[in-house]
């Protein structure tokens, strides 16, 4: 790559991922060695921990990066440049190297050692010169996430060079680091879990009380959003996505007191809609995000916690399940909200009709199996249902009938709770199909379309220990042990025809995590 087409490269990656530091585009864009310069910025040894190194057969990629025949022996090594003061882990690297072409001291060097490369080169005298062949971004996977100690799906700048020898590429090197990393600017960046909302439990409301429900937290898929302070509030994602978190930005900052905005960015996201509570922590996830960013303290000095920062967003008016999925994860149960003419509702409404009504109140966390597979599978339906249609339906269909609620509660108290604390898939199972015929559950799945009934009827006939709808769907969940991955196979079966997708996940006994980089 020429001067040229580098500068023209990271613009293009500005415009992907935001603003680069010098030192980022330092980084991608030198032919210089990248330990010397961490080591002269940072002012530290920076040191080699060597994950993986074989020799193996090159590829038909690796061979053409190397210019040597597909099959040829390689040298594959993969390390991370660590801060030697600190251990932080810098860059990921991995590299190629053809044995032909390798020096018998420097091979055994290069193999034996945590010593960085251009290292190895200076210790052995070796001209050589680096060709940037090509920069850009990708997101962090599960092994990335864990080796940087940042989220899944968070973007990381990576380059691609070869070190010249004699007219012959001797190493191919792919180098990879966060985009927070070497920023000039404070970041804040926050991972939220989605969650299955298994069903409301009282809308009759006799008691005094109404709304109530149970839900799981999940592993995937998640909301990943990055904040930075701004002027004004500008937000990047999709438009309904956007659309949230603006409303909310403009919401949560003048009630803590900020006269500035944020520029915050939906680094990863999943559809809005499909009853797996996707609005819920976009709100959340922003408002946690700019608590911390302008570091604003609740009454007393401390910092907002989820149910401070729920009501700043105006959601939890009728299920608390998101709010403590966002806080703590796991398996809740939530207590509802007082009903009547002194409650805190006096009729029966969605979520998103009952902002400026607390957060329900936890009744019962507690740590859902992780050894139980959760399959998602979504349908290409439209989106669940939402707004006018919502409330049309809590008027139309409630109260419901006071003994379904009575079974209910039966159910989830004998056979729900005892199946999870006592790691009775069975039970548990049993419970969460009787659920689906019963109370609001049974009006939700009558005003499903063919397609999703049909999906449900397909999983009930695998070995997935109960089938459910989250929400009022599109969305169908099914646990199991065993014969999961059958499970999923069935479900996209169903949806062939019209579309849909499948996530094979856990429960995530954990809430949403923040991180400032």
């Amino acid at each position: 790559m020429t001067p040229f087409s580098i500068a023209s490269t990271i613009r293009e990656i500005e415009r992907e991922v935001g603003t680069l530091s010098p030192m980022q585009k330092i980084l991608l864009g030198t032919d210089g060695s990248v330990t010397a310069i961490l080591e002269n910025v940072l002012g530290c040894r920076v040191e080699v921990a060597t994950l993986l190194q074989r020799i193996v057969p090159a590829d038909e990629k690796v061979a053409a990066d190397l210019d040597i025949p597909a099959g040829e022996e390689v040298n594959h090594r993969i390390v991370t440049l660590n801060n030697g003061d600190t251990g932080e882990t810098l860059m990921y690297a991995v590299s190629d190297t053809p044995l032909s072409r390798l020096d018998p001291a420097f091979r055994q060097d290069l193999m034996r050692a945590d010593i960085p490369i251009g290292r190895i080169m200076q210790m052995h005298r070796i001209e050589a010169r680096r060709e940037l062949k090509e920069a850009g971004v990708v997101v962090a996977d599960t092994q990335l996430s864990r080796i940087f100690g940042i989220y899944r799906h968070e973007p990381l700048l990576s380059r691609k060079y070869q070190i010249i020898n004699g007219g012959k590429p001797l190493i191919a090197i792919n180098e990879t680091f966060p985009y927070g990393t070497f920023a000039d600017e404070i970041r804040v960046i926050v991972e939220a879990p989605a969650r299955i909302h298994m069903t409301l439990i009282d809308m009759n409301g006799s008691s005094g009380r109404v709304d109530g429900g149970i839900g799981v937290s999940l592993e995937e898929p998640t909301i990943v959003l990055e904040a930075r302070r701004s002027e004004e509030i500008a937000v990047h994602g999709d438009q309904e996505s956007a659309e949230t978190v603006k409303k909310t930005a403009e919401q949560v900052l003048p009630a803590m007191g900020v006269n500035g905005g944020a520029e915050i960015t939906l680094r990863h996201a999943y559809p809005r809609h499909a009853g797996l509570g996707s609005g819920t922590q976009l709100a959340l996830a922003t408002a946690r995000a700019l608590a911390e960013l302008y570091r604003r303290p609740a009454p007393g000095g401390a910092p907002p916690c989820t149910r401070e920062i729920a009501a700043l967003a105006g959601r939890g008016g009728t299920s608390g399940i998101g709010t403590a999925a966002f806080e703590s994860g796991g398996f809740v149960l939530d207590g509802g909200h007082s009903f009547g003419v002194s409650g805190e509702k006096t009729d029966f409404r969605p979520s998103a009709a009952s902002r400026g009504i607390r957060p329900a109140p936890v009744v019962l966390r507690h740590a859902f199996p992780t050894d139980w597979q959760i399959l998602l599978a979504t349908p290409t339906v439209g989106a669940g249902v939402s707004g006018q249609q919502e409330k049309n339906i809590f008027r139309d269909h409630c109260p419901v009938p006071l003994g379904e609620v009575q079974a209910l509660c039966h159910t989830i108290l004998m056979q729900m709770l005892p199946g999870i604390v006592d790691h009775d898939l069975d039970l548990f199972g049993s419970a969460v199909n009787t659920i689906q015929e019963i109370g609001f559950k049974r009006v939700e799945h009558s005003l499903q379309p063919p397609l999703t009934q049909e999906l449900i009827a397909a999983l009930r006939s695998t070995d997935a220990a109960c089938v459910g709808l989250s929400s009022f769907g599109p969305t169908v969940y099914a646990i199991g042990d065993t014969g999961m991955i059958e499970a999923e196979h069935a479900a996209k079966e169903v949806m062939g025809g019209g579309g849909g997708t499948t996530v094979l996940t856990r429960a995530r006994n954990r809430g949403a995590e923040i991180r400032t980089a």
